[in-house]
């Protein structure tokens, strides 16, 4: 007898994945569902609970949204944020404890972790089990990830055969203490908030007191990431629909894109290329002439060029 699966948003990264790996096992039967009923959480929610394990691969609003709809038998594995800390759902962490293996098996909800969370829970909590960490230690992580983890749209905008000079280097991210993986880290490493928090706000403070042109490089750093992102998507948009073969649009293209590689080298490559550079300017073109110009780009590229 076949085991019914269900790949709630098979259509993304993580859902084709998964699918790709079931596909071969003969012992296991994947449903499917419309192009139209994935858009409706009553039909998702109808083809979940005909199946022996679904896996919501979905942002965490829609996996909250279609919980409820669900049957209380009804095995489900969620690869979003929305239940990693929830006391009702068992972390997906099989090396997490003695006897979590045993607890997942027997599960019907299982949150699966993040992944920049499994590799600081890997080495942090079985130190603090041990008591060989204190709970309330001051941890600091960094932590790569690869253009994959931003979904199908990303990997299309790093794997284009022309793309912005920005994408060539890293970017930087999660500068605030609001990373969406911190709540599961403290948890299931048994962190106390309070000490985060102390962390957080004294690390605040101390960036305060760095040296202005310091202080100023992380402001520049934000404010090109800012942009990074949506300029790299009308970039897609400018080669797709063919775009560049219009000269105003392939000039204003390549003055964003010069702009933007300088300010990127310098900050992630070479410091020294931004010597002598007015920082508040550059965060002042970023932040307040850069997305206007994004957004008459964005309109104008969005549809097919028509010459003449």
């Amino acid at each position: 007898m076949s085991v019914k699966v269900f790949i709630d948003g098979s259509a993304g990264t993580t859902g084709l994945r998964i699918a790709d790996r079931l596909a071969a096992r003969p012992e296991i039967e994947l449903l499917s569902i419309s192009e139209e009923g994935r858009k409706d959480v009553n039909e998702r929610a109808k083809v979940i609970n005909s199946a022996d394990l679904a896996f919501l691969c979905l942002p965490d609003a829609a996996s909250r949204e279609v919980m409820p709809l669900l049957r209380p038998d009804v095995k489900v594995l969620d690869t979003s944020t929305a239940f990693r800390t929830d006391p009702n759902w068992v972390y997906g962490f099989p090396e997490l404890r003695l006897g979590q293996r045993e607890a997942i098996a027997g599960a019907r909800h299982v949150a699966n972790p993040g992944c920049h969370a499994t590799g600081f829970i890997s080495i942090v909590a079985p130190l603090v089990q041990a008591g060989l960490l204190s709970a309330d230690a001051d941890l600091c992580c960094f932590s790569l990830t690869r253009y994959s983890g931003g979904g199908k749209k990303m990997i299309a905008q790093y794997e284009a055969a022309e793309k912005a000079e920005s994408l060539y280097s890293p970017g930087l991210y999660g500068l605030t203490q609001a990373h969406k993986h911190l709540p599961e880290m403290q948890k299931l490493c048994g962190l106390t908030l309070d000490t985060l928090l102390e962390a957080a706000d004294r690390q605040s403070r101390e960036l305060a007191f760095l040296p202005r042109w310091e202080a100023r490089q992380l402001d520049l750093t934000a404010a090109y990431n800012n942009v990074a992102v949506p300029y790299n998507e009308i970039a897609t948009a400018v080669n797709e629909n063919g775009w560049m073969n219009d000269e105003q649009t392939a000039t204003e293209m390549k003055a964003l894109s010069d702009t933007l590689g300088f300010i990127g080298k310098g900050l992630t490559e070479d410091i020294s290329l931004l010597d002598g550079s007015d920082f508040d300017a550059l965060i002042d073109y970023l932040e307040n002439e850069f997305p206007p110009a994004l957004e008459e780009l964005s309109e104008r590229v969005s549809v097919p060029y028509e010459a003449g």
